[in-house]
Parts: C-alpha cells; structure tokens; sequence
C-alpha cells in the first residue's frame, strides 16, 4: 500500500455505522479485455466471513476474498487522482503478465 493508498482507505471507510465498519474489498473476477480483471469498492464489515482475508499495513485493512488471493499476491495497490478516473488500482501484480491500457484488466502468467 503506498502512503495515498492508506490515506484514502483510512479516509473511506473510517465510517462507522453502530458496530459496522467499513473494510476496502478488492477482488479478481473473470472477464475484462485481458481474461481477468480487479474489482474495488467500500463493503461493511457484516459482509466478512470464513471465505475473506484481511490483509494489513500500518493499520489500513483490505478485504480480499480466498479465490483472489493468489492473484493479488505480492501485488501493489495504489490511489489515483486523474481527471479520467479516481480510484483504486493494482500498480504492479507479480502474477500478470500484461494488462490493459485500461489498467484494471490483465492475463496470468503461466508457468
């Protein structure tokens, strides 16, 4: 997570709604012009269970479901401010071997 990315998770989901919290949850679903492609939005903590993992850096907790897991790891999440889109996006992922110029679509590598 690079220092903007935990400024506006920290940001976004430090709402609370009595003992709900707001957890960023990235995923990897099929589809997008490249096979697979991210998916990010603000989810409450209720939506947790046996199937997600938290993973944490100084003190910013995302959500990332089992399935995403392998595609996500060693992956760098960052936040972008453009005048096309603002947001969250995967930066550099070890497990893709090209993307889209889109940003949020991309191949696996095989080994």
């Amino acid at each position: 997570l690079a220092p903007p990315t935990m400024w506006a998770t920290k940001n976004l989901t430090e709402h609370q709604i009595g003992q709900l919290t707001g957890l960023l949850r990235v995923i990897v679903d099929s589809g997008g012009c490249s096979g697979f492609q991210y998916k990010s939005g603000i989810v409450l903590s209720f939506f947790l269970n046996d199937h997600h993992s938290i993973v944490e850096k100084s003190g910013v907790q995302v959500l990332v479901d089992e399935a995403s897991v392998s595609f996500l790891k060693g992956a760098t999440l960052d936040y972008e401010e453009e005048l096309i889109r603002t947001g969250f996006r995967i930066s550099k992922n070890p497990v893709a071997e090209k993307g889209c110029s889109c940003g949020s679509s991309f191949t696996v590598k095989l080994d």
